[in-house]
């Protein structure tokens, strides 16, 4: 092992690079994608069309980074020899200063490079086209192709056990079209199924196990650029992650530059009347029985239609708490994804894509309250759903 110099900017920098080279070596940049797949509950095996090669390697690879690697051992250690002229002393200082300032760029240009590649593989998610989620949820399903249980199994041991998650939508033509907003999900269980049902293309590979896996949806996103086919026939995309808060933030900063004052005014105020629609999911409502919250009714009625017992139990313990009404988008997304729950109940229209590709903030409140009115009616008998 070669030896540094004891100096305290030498021992800094070599920390530096250790770190470097342990988040880099964390990053993944392989992806997978699969679409028309139907996901009811576990199990629930997937549709044999991906969008990927057949003849691609199931296998991954870390690779490693040495910071060191174009310097030689003399430039690393410090082995001062005995000189016999003042001249050749100054010298030999001057030459040893300018060795160390080359040094110093070279080792601070790779780090900086390291480092911005670590945060450009810290935006790039490997895509599935499967279901819309909405975060919070959590979604169980039973894998069997081999491709994507190597990526999963790669992407766990790399322990960056993400993936970027898409639903799809239907225009008005009839089209359907995978959506550019989805959620980063985190794979929180992976095991062997003890059910795994039959299925002739993963029996021709000898890969007949199911593997039944859990996926926790955690930060939106908006991809951001294209969409890449890796070489082993995956995809992956760039992506921006979306927070609530500066998002709301930014529509009222935005809102302040308006073209005029009145347009400025109305737009700034959309965000407060956000937060002021949110106090309806969870204030006493006179037309409720009892006066109970929207929310609170929608639970009542949802308990009496269960598909199995606890059902609902389960699913508030999953969503938690709902989010204050400071935060119309968290709380908007929060009624989302309780009214149209992973597996789906059959009780309400499904909003989540809507709420995902909503710009504003008042936009999304408005769509989750008119969903859960409208599965409540649907539910109470008032007004059924077509």
């Amino acid at each position: 092992m070669t030896k540094l110099p004891l100096g305290s900017n030498s021992v800094l920098r070599f920390c530096l690079a250790a770190v470097a080279i342990v988040l880099t070596s964390t990053s993944s940049s392989e992806a997978f994608c699969f679409s028309n797949a139907q996901i009811t509950a576990r199990p629930t095996r997937f549709s044999s069309t991906f969008l990927f090669s057949e003849s691609s390697s199931s296998g991954g690879y870390v690779e490693e980074y040495d910071d060191f690697a174009n310097f030689s051992s003399t430039q690393l250690t410090s082995s001062p020899s005995p000189t016999t002229s003042s001249s050749t002393d100054t010298a030999d200082a001057t030459s040893s200063t300018i060795n160390n300032e080359q040094q110093e760029d070279t080792f601070l240009s790779s780090l900086q490079s390291r480092l911005q590649q670590v945060e450009d593989n810290s935006t790039r998610l490997p895509l599935m086209i499967l279901d819309t989620m909405l975060p919070r949820q959590i979604l169980q399903i039973q894998i069997q192709h081999p491709t994507l249980k190597a990526l999963m199994k790669h992407r766990v041991n790399e322990e960056t056990p993400t993936l970027g998650m898409l639903g799809m939508a239907r225009l008005s033509t009839g089209q359907t079209v995978p959506l550019k907003t989805g959620v980063e999900v985190e794979i929180i269980q992976m095991e062997k199924a003890t059910d795994s049902p039959p299925d002739n293309t993963s029996s021709s590979t000898g890969e007949e196990e199911g593997w039944d896996i859990s996926l926790r949806a955690g930060r939106r996103f908006l991809i951001d650029g294209e969409v890449d086919k890796t070489e082993d026939g995956w995809t992956e995309a760039r992506v921006k992650f979306l927070d609530s808060s500066e998002e709301e933030e930014t529509e009222i900063s935005s809102a302040m530059k308006g073209p005029s004052s009145t347009e400025s005014i109305g737009d700034r105020l959309s965000v407060a009347r956000a937060i002021q629609k949110c106090k309806e999911f969870t204030a006493p409502n006179m037309n409720m029985n009892g006066s109970l919250s929207l929310v609170d009714r929608w639970i009542e009625l949802a308990k009496e239609n269960e598909r199995h017992p606890g059902q609902i139990d389960v699913l508030l313990k999953q969503l938690g708490e709902i989010p204050p009404e400071h935060e119309p988008t968290e709380r908007a997304l929060w009624v989302g994804a309780l009214i149209n729950p992973l597996p789906s109940m059959g009780v309400a229209t499904e909003i989540r894509p809507a709420l995902l590709v909503s710009k504003k903030a008042e936009e999304r409140v408005q769509v989750a309250l008119e969903g859960l009115l409208k599965s409540i009616r649907h539910m109470d008998g008032s007004q059924r759903l077509n």
